[in-house]
């Protein structure tokens, strides 16, 4: 059962953020997207995650993308801004700024400049929890090269430093270290192609992708693989074998790419990446193409 009362419950959707033909932020694109997703059930977005290309971002258009999701989402709509940079002290003005726009959690990968060791993620998220927004920690080692493991984890929810982990790894067992070793710490799906097992294994979050195109039955799956009932575990399976072959792009390299253009099939506006993010090949983007039309046929939405 989701507890809407802790504002990193449920389905975040890392919102996709839409450019105009020159490649300035659309705003205005952006805010109504985030009041569509909200429209369809969504819990609420995680402003400045990966898939909203936060890195190609300037400053100015960094904080306005979390003032623009703040002010469009409705009563009840959270908003997790995510909170990645070189340095503690940069990403504690984004923790800082969050919390100023009136967010009510963040996102927070662990120190990403190096290969820190553990001491030092424990003085990152020290350096962060500072400001008091509760923060779910992003367990993202192929990108970061750091490895939030279960033990780590277990120490940072011990100093109350964080809430909960988005967990990128792709190895289920974790989930159930991680609940041996720090009770309570909420387990968040961090990737969608592990939502089915993570929902299994216990998770009361997914920080998604695409239900940035298809957040109906996105909602749905979740909703019936985070159930306590076998009932509803059996009919998630065929829906997450139907949608699976989608999923597993959020795993991929090109997830933004390719989820921006299953936005675009699906009748919402994907459209362009900023460089150094390349279109998809032709055959990547005929394949998306096809699974995405696939599911679409079978009426999922």
């Amino acid at each position: 059962m989701i507890d809407l009362k802790k504002p990193w419950h449920g389905v975040y959707v890392a919102a996709a953020l839409p450019f105009h033909d020159d490649l300035s932020v659309d705003f205005d694109g952006y805010a109504e997207h985030v009041r569509w997703l909200a429209e369809n059930g969504l819990h609420g977005v995680t402003a400045n995650g990966s898939l909203g290309e936060y890195q190609t971002l300037s400053d100015a258009e960094r904080a306005r993308v979390v003032t623009t999701a703040v002010q469009a989402a409705p009563d009840g709509f959270g908003v997790m801004p995510g909170v990645a940079a070189y340095s503690s002290h940069q990403s504690r003005h984004w923790v800082e700024q969050a919390a100023e726009a009136g967010a009510q959690s963040v996102l927070a990968l662990p120190p990403n400049v190096y290969k820190a060791g553990s001491e030092a993620v424990v003085e990152h998220y020290r350096v962060l929890a500072e400001v008091g927004l509760p923060i779910v920690a992003y367990n993202n080692p192929f990108d970061t090269k750091v490895d939030l493991v279960p033990e780590l984890l277990a120490r940072l929810f011990d100093e109350d430093l964080i809430v909960g982990v988005k967990e990128f790894s792709g190895d289920v067992r974790r989930s159930y270290q991680i609940n041996e070793l720090a009770p309570g710490l909420d387990l968040i799906v961090g990737a969608d192609d592990v939502l089915f097992e993570l929902g299994l294994a216990g998770a009361v979050g997914w920080v998604a992708g695409y239900p940035n195109a298809l957040p109906k039955d996105c909602l749905k799956l979740y909703e019936l693989a985070t159930s306590t009932d076998p009932a509803d575990w059996a009919g998630a399976l065929p829906m997450y074998r139907d949608l699976h072959s989608l999923l597993r792009w959020d795993s991929r390299h090109e997830f933004v790419q390719a989820i921006k253009l299953s936005m675009d099939v699906a009748g919402r506006k994907g459209g362009p990446c900023r460089p150094p993010r390349s279109p998809l090949s032709p055959e990547s983007a005929a394949q998306v193409i096809k699974d995405t039309e696939a599911v679409l046929a079978m009426g999922y939405r």
